[in-house]
């Protein structure tokens, strides 16, 4: 069992036959993901062939793709500039998951596309800016290795996507039912609450690590969801411990100003709902291993 990406997900990649697209569609393939088809409208109709005698047929829209493969996620590997048009025509086919790799795409855009699908129902997004989701040994959607870590009993939801890999290669030990990286821009689709009721209510789901980062109340906000609906023990990061206050840092969405966004306003409304926090990622994995070890005993 896994959250939003299983064994049984058959995923499509649109703009799988750019450079971006081809290289991470091949690895894909290489850690076991089905991928049933690729959409581009210049090419529709051809095959494009992967290492391991794998060909892999391309259509012109998401709408033909799911006709013809019973396709359920899309990987989105569009320039930024045409992120929201294929956002749309995957929300308009019904896809259950669209993953959007893309960064760099306005704020307005993911603004426009997210409320789109949240009108339209139906489609869950991933993203924009972020590495996709893994469940380790089923399904790879995305960009995350899938040679760091293997398949487990915790839950993984991050905002960091280099974070997401340190983590799961640190925990590879006791291994991943799935890890999420959500993406760290202003706006958002998926987000840490949605993926802590989705690991709240998996069964082979035991221990949960979020990792947030400066900027935005994303992190206080799961806190109090955390209080109040999570029974499963969590433990957190938040990334930006020695930045500056007032600075803009990394990701479009870390703007820290006053205490409300600091990584120390994060970790003490985390702490108060039962969250152990650690300072550094390495201290943050040994508090879950401790856990898994408890659990296990």
């Amino acid at each position: 069992m896994a959250i939003f990406l299983t064994a049984d997900s058959k995923v499509i990649v649109q703009g799988m036959t750019g450079s971006e697209g081809m290289k991470h569609t091949q690895r894909m393939l290489r850690s076991g993901t089905a991928i049933v088809g690729g959409v581009n409208p210049r090419k529709a109709g051809t095959e494009v062939e992967f290492e391991g005698d794998t060909t892999v047929p391309v259509f012109g829209t998401v709408a033909e793709a799911i006709e013809a493969t019973g396709a359920d996620v899309s990987v989105i590997f569009v320039p930024a500039a045409f992120t929201k048009a294929a956002a749309v025509e995957a929300i308009d086919a019904g896809i259950p998951l669209a993953v959007v790799i893309t960064e760099g795409v306005a704020v307005k855009d993911t603004a426009e596309f997210f409320n789109y699908a949240q009108a339209k129902g139906g489609t869950r997004i991933i993203g924009p800016n972020c590495p996709g989701l893994i469940s380790p040994g089923a399904s790879n959607a995305g960009i995350i290795p899938a040679d760091i870590s293997g398949s487990g009993r915790i839950g993984l939801v991050s905002k960091s996507g280099t974070l997401t890999y340190q983590m799961m290669y640190e925990l590879r030990d006791f291994g991943f039912s799935t890890g999420v990286g959500i993406g760290g821009d202003p706006i958002i689709g998926t987000t840490h609450i949605d993926c802590l009721e989705a690991f709240e209510n998996d069964p082979d789901t035991d221990a949960i690590v979020m990792i947030g980062e400066i900027g935005g109340d994303a992190e206080e906000r799961a806190a109090a969801y955390i209080k109040d609906h999570v029974t499963k023990p969590v433990v957190g990061y938040v990334a930006g411990f020695t930045a500056p206050e007032g600075k803009t840092m990394g990701h479009a969405g870390a703007i820290v100003s006053g205490s409300s966004g600091t990584a120390q306003a994060k970790k003490e409304a985390l702490e108060a709902a039962g969250v152990k926090v650690g300072k550094t990622p390495s201290e943050t994995a040994d508090l879950m291993r401790e856990i898994m070890q408890g659990l296990a005993g």
